[in-house]
């Protein structure tokens, strides 16, 4: 019988990536593969060259992240969502997918633009009519959605903003229940997040919502680091435990 351990130790050792230096261009070509095989998919196709041609920045998630997201969703079986941050709705569809006809997804823009051109690609994909778009700061448009009082939130997606991170958290403890998820993403900044003395006002932003979880404020979190064609980054994956505590 030959032992697990025997193996590893008997084993010449493997080219590839386990003795590879990893860089950009192994990261963009495994997500190429990743997708190819996984995510093609025409209609969020569609919506980032829909997002490009109006000029919008490209900023949105990547397409193996998107569908990350919806399959996150689904797991949770999130009927209701909360996102900051619509840009070109590209992330907004796959989560409008994970919550399916009878859900519902409230998005947060800052920029009529924006969210002009989330509307059309919305309703090309064909989830237009579970998504509602309210423009305006969200830290002014939070405020209003407590007030309305709405059913909590399954899911919260942050990614907005950085600086106001943390103020995006606390309105999500208040708007969700125990067991719902929140992510907040890009708080590893290409791996400045581990600079203490960093001047750089999102790398500042991510430590503090970082170590805000860190706290009891009422959620149990972790970091999640992730590289490919977007580079080097990560997300806050969050499940609220109780009431919050900020």
């Amino acid at each position: 019988m030959v032992l697990a351990c025997d193996r590893i130790q008997n084993d010449p050792p493997r080219v590839g990536w386990q003795t590879a230096d990893m860089s950009g261009t192994e990261w963009a070509e495994v997500d190429d593969y990743v997708v190819s095989a996984l995510v093609t998919d025409p209609e969020t196709e569609a919506a980032l060259q829909a997002n490009a041609e109006a000029g919008l920045p490209p900023i949105d998630v990547s397409e193996a992240q998107g569908k990350f997201l919806e399959l996150i969703a689904r797991t949770a079986g999130a009927r209701r969502v909360l996102e900051i941050g619509t840009l070109g709705g590209y992330s907004t569809i796959w989560l409008a997918r994970a919550v399916g006809e009878k859900g519902k997804v409230i998005t947060l823009e800052y920029q009529q633009k924006h969210a002009e051109v989330a509307r059309e690609n919305l309703d090309r994909a064909g989830v237009g009519e579970r998504v509602e778009i309210r423009v305006g700061a969200a830290l002014d448009t939070l405020p209003v959605l407590a007030q309305e009082q709405p059913e909590p939130f399954d899911l919260v997606f942050i990614d907005a903003d950085k600086v106001n991170n943390s103020n995006y958290v606390r309105w999500a403890l208040r708007l969700t229940r125990p067991g719902s998820v929140i992510i907040v993403d890009n708080v590893v900044r290409n791996g400045g997040v581990a600079d203490a003395d960093s001047d750089d006002a999102a790398i500042k932003a991510s430590r503090e919502v970082i170590e805000l979880f860190g706290t009891d404020i009422g959620a149990s979190a972790t970091v999640l680091q992730t590289v490919g064609r977007k580079g080097w980054d990560g997300f806050i994956y969050a499940v609220v435990d109780g009431e919050p505590t900020v």
